[in-house]
């Protein structure tokens, strides 16, 4: 069908002029910051020329007898080279079996409750149910590979699943720190909460045990190494039925996190309009967005990861490509973030061996012949790694161009996790949360998930909820963590806040014994205290004053308005009410469309919802000079549409105020970029065998262009009278291309 070309016109929020940043050939190569680049990526593999990754950080997975060897390779090549291990798993058979310490430690291993072990892909790696020896021996593990010269340290996943909790080790630790004997997590809804406070408590204490053992031996060796955990987002953890320590690891001495967000996680179909499906673009949005909160509130660092595949290896490179392209461009849209872990496992993408499905499974072809990655990928992949280098700009010269309101928040608490298995788990789609946060998504609202547990009193002076207009809760699912954090919520509300509630305080975990009970028995839910402490009247529906501000109370569960094909309208209808009486003027939009220096980064929404769509989506198009990165040609046009459901990765050569060579996107590392008299020089590394493009700004065309001395075809370059494409073989050594001027 063909689109009539519109010009962009932001009627959301003002135009801001365009700045012009440095170039991207002029951002040293591996630049390493203070203590760690801003892109990384993780390998179990030593160095080699198919996994010769443009990026500043590599982290290196896993302690064993080959890591030290792993390790000097990848600083031969001049990586900064770090640890990452698993911290809930991994191939450790010197605890389990005894070597380490005299005693066999299989009685950890996470446990059903029909008895079931919960492995991580073999009978010889278990989820571990952590006491202080596994803390101890993880330590010393980690001890060996900082000898080796890794600089910081990465723990990944630290994961107990929420239907594990009967193993010995288990049942002996909650007798240890609750003083009781031990309940079966499914016995009763307290019980099961309980059972969750503890796996969370016990990852969180062992970090903590490692944390100080690294600090400890960086100060011995007069070292700083920084510790940094990779994880799930909380959205996830809690969809997939997993406890994660979460927020909680920035208290025990956490320097950062990875931000593990990947089509694995974001294509967990989720319930919107009664529809039940995948929206990887929307709930990989949401996903980053979590993580980025507990970092803004923090001010340590986050790395966002994007993955070009999945664990599952049974889909086909179209259905990597486009998922990726969704994950990457949620992660773009979140401006305050300018660190990436590229991706990870560079060995099964570009590795020879590894291959996928060429198309995906159909009726008539249910077994596809696998394929290595194709060229068009690769290329594309690495041109994607050399923008990320450039993805740091200022506040001033980043402005979204099309987006519905922003200020608006959905609340969440790290116990989303703590009512998700039996007796009475919460909804299976996690509609609590997304029951809120999709109706305002879906309208181009970039909406925020906003941590309670970063929330404490005299927030609002220091901002962590002063950039909030609006925020949504419901207690439905999750649970206030603390008094405080329910305190600083009423103290935004005073100062004019407006808090829209959904629940409908009939959740089974609203009675459980906890810290909003009184001994009295007049507060029996959450919900009642957050009125009281409001000064209102438990269960006073509608609008009401307070203080400077607004709460409107409605007596619906969130989740159970997913199922429905108008729920998305209620929730949006008590946004219009709440904005009414603030001042608020809505703004709705089909595109989300983001300028970050010369990076246009756009998304078009869910395109298949359910038939219930409130208004039309309609394709939007932007008018420049733009490259797109995304194409392996790295094609350029004066124009780019963006449909619904499609993502956009754009360079604006318009940006660029001046026309003098340099260069302007590469799929390879670019280094020792010179301009001379009537040339350009500069030298070009990638992944060996892959192919090499890159897009020149010029004034001029090419007379001749040379590859390691020797004149390129001319058929491998072509000129359009602004920009110059040169084609040729990446090999992981360097290459030195001059272009003569004509």
């Amino acid at each position: 069908m063909k689109i009539h070309t519109l010009i962009l016109v932001a009627f959301c929020l003002s135009l801001a002029p365009g700045q012009t940043l440095l170039a991207a050939s002029q951002t040293p190569s591996r630049t390493i910051e203070a203590p760690q680049g801003r892109l990384i990526f993780q390998t179990s593999r030593a160095w080699s020329p198919r996994i010769n990754i443009d990026a500043d950080t590599v982290m290196v997975y896993g302690v064993d007898g080959t890591t030290a060897e792993r390790i000097r390779s990848w600083k031969a090549h001049g990586y900064h080279v770090d640890l990452m291990t698993g911290v809930a798993w991994g191939r450790y058979r010197a605890y389990l079996d005894g070597s380490f310490d005299g005693k066999q430690h299989w009685n950890e291993t996470q446990q059903e409750k029909n008895g079931n072990l919960i492995l991580h892909g073999g009978r010889d790696i278990p989820y571990i149910s952590p006491n202080r020896s596994y803390g101890l021996y993880l330590s010393k593990e980690i001890e060996s590979a900082l000898d080796a010269g890794a600089q910081a340290v990465y723990l990944e996943e630290p994961e107990f699943w929420a239907r594990a909790g009967w193993s010995t080790s288990f049942r002996n630790q909650w007798q240890d720190e609750y003083h009781q004997a031990w309940q079966a997590p499914d016995s009763s809804p307290d019980a099961q909460y309980r059972a969750s406070q503890l796996k969370y408590y016990l990852y969180r204490r062992t970090l903590a045990q490692i944390f100080q053992s690294v600090k400890a031996y960086g100060a011995k060796h007069h070292r700083s190494i920084p510790c940094y955990v990779a994880t799930h987002s909380l959205i996830n953890y809690a969809q997939w039925h997993i406890v994660s320590p979460e927020s909680s690891l920035l208290k025990v001495g956490a320097d950062g996190y990875i931000a593990q967000v990947w089509t694995g996680t974001a294509r967990t179909p989720n319930v919107y309009e009664g529809v039940l499906r995948e929206r990887t673009f929307e709930t990989a949005f949401l996903e980053y967005g979590v993580l980025q909160n507990i970092a803004r509130s923090s001010g340590k660092p986050i790395w966002y990861l994007d993955d070009p595949i999945e664990d599952n290896p049974h889909h086909s490179w179209s259905d990597y490509r486009k998922n990726w392209e969704s994950t990457l461009v949620a992660s773009l849209l979140q401006p305050a973030v300018s660190r990436y872990e590229v991706l990870p496992w560079p060995e099964r993408i570009f590795g020879e061996g590894f291959a996928y499905p060429a198309t995906e499974p159909s009726p008539s072809n249910p077994n596809p012949a696998k394929i290595p990655i194709p060229e068009a990928y690769a290329t594309e992949l690495q041109t994607v790694f050399h923008a990320l280098a450039e993805m740091q700009q200022p506040a001033a010269e980043t402005h979204w161009e099309s987006a519905g309101n922003r200020g608006i928040g959905v609340l969440v608490s790290d116990t989303l996790m703590f009512e998700r298995a039996s007796p009475d788990p919460s909804d299976p789609s996690l509609g609590e949360f997304y029951g809120l946060a999709l109706p305002l998504l879906m309208r181009g609202m970039p909406v925020e998930p906003v941590q309670m547990e970063s929330v404490r009193p005299g927030s609002v002076t220091v901002g962590a909820l002063r950039r909030y207009k609006v925020l949504l809760l419901t207690y439905d699912g999750q649970k206030p963590p603390d008094p405080d954090s329910q305190t600083a919520l009423v103290a935004w509300v005073h100062s004019g806040g407006a808090l829209i509630v959904f629940d409908d305080d009939k959740d089974p975990y609203d009675k459980i014994h906890a810290w909003w009970r009184d001994k009295d028995g007049k507060v029996q839910t959450p919900c009642d205290l957050l009125f009281q402490e409001l000064g209102l009247k438990p269960g006073s529906s509608g609008l009401h004053a307070v203080g400077r501000g607004f709460v409107l109370y409605e007596a619906k569960n969130p989740a159970a308005l997913t199922y429905l094909p108008a729920g998305q309208e209620v929730v949006y209808d008590s946004l219009q009410t709440v904005a009414k009486v603030i001042g608020l003027p809505l703004c709705q939009t089909h595109v989300l469309v983001l300028r970050r220096g010369h990076y246009v980064i756009a998304a078009g929404l869910d395109a298949e919802g359910s038939e219930q769509q409130s208004q039309p989506l309609r394709p939007l198009s932007v008018a420049g000079d733009f490259i797109n990165l995304f194409d392996n040609n790295l094609a350029e046009s004066d124009h780019f549409t963006i449909q619904p459901g499609e993502r956009a990765l754009l360079l604006d050569v318009n940006s660029f105020r001046s026309s003098r060579p340099r260069i302007l996107a590469a799929s390879a590392k670019v280094t020792l970029e010179r301009e001379g008299k009537n040339r350009l020089t500069f030298q070009v590394e990638g992944i060996e065998d892959t192919h090499g493009v890159v897009r020149i700004l010029s004034a001029r065309a090419a007379r001749e262009i040379d590859l390691g001395g020797k004149p390129l075809d001319p058929a491998s370059y072509e000129y359009n009278g602004r920009t110059l494409l040169i084609r040729f073989k990446n090999t992981a050594a360097p290459q030195q291309i001059e272009v003569v001027f004509r």
